[in-house]
């Protein structure tokens, strides 16, 4: 595990792993799925002045692909929507997904793209098929991605010498953590968006 530490810290220090960053959030917002943090929490712990710009570059361009996401739902959901919903399993009773957004919408935006191991892409694209207003999920976006990404730069700020300690000792533990985030988060879609 230390070979993979050490390979992220090399990693995080490289002059394009802002851009990459931003490339990683945007796609993760819309269509692909994975987990920015693992490339956000190195690059904070190698450079932690830049904790705060981080969290800005990762929620601007985590919004941007929502928007993407959005548009997918609104404009092109049977050709690729569909498809990506299917991936998290979810099946073809995209009514019943209609009739919490039209009662949860903004609130669906904002914790299932804040706060739970929802993948955010699958918000975004119900958000468009349910014609959630636009503006409402924008706002809604920009509240819940701030909090997602300010959290872990705000914690690694703070507390980041203990917060490397953490990772360099314990980095194996914070992987299995994020594993099961993400395979909840795949068991918790269908469940929420319903099945």
């Amino acid at each position: 595990m230390s070979r993979v530490y050490d390979w992220s810290m090399r990693m995080a220090r490289h002059r394009h792993a802002e851009r990459a960053l931003a490339a990683a959030c945007f796609a993760e917002s819309s269509f692909i799925p994975m987990f920015p943090e693992v490339m956000l929490v190195p690059m904070i712990l190698a450079e932690r002045a830049k904790a705060w710009r981080y969290a800005a570059v990762c929620t601007i361009s985590s919004v941007i692909g929502g928007i993407v996401g959005y548009l997918i739902g609104y404009l092109l959901f049977e050709a690729v929507g569909e498809p990506i919903m299917r991936f998290y399993g979810m099946s073809g009773d995209f009514a019943e997904i209609a009739a919490k957004y039209n009662e949860y919408g903004w609130l669906m935006v904002l914790i299932g793209g804040g706060i739970t191991p929802i993948p955010y892409k699958v918000i975004t694209i119900s958000s468009g098929l349910t014609q959630l207003d636009f503006m409402t999920f924008v706002l809604a976006s920009i509240v819940a991605r701030g909090v997602r990404f300010a959290l872990p730069c705000g914690i690694i700020y703070f507390f980041g010498d203990h917060a490397k300690r953490l990772m360099e000792t314990r980095g194996k533990l914070f992987g299995w953590i994020a594993l099961a985030l993400v395979i909840v988060g795949f068991l918790a879609a269908p469940l929420l968006f319903g099945d």
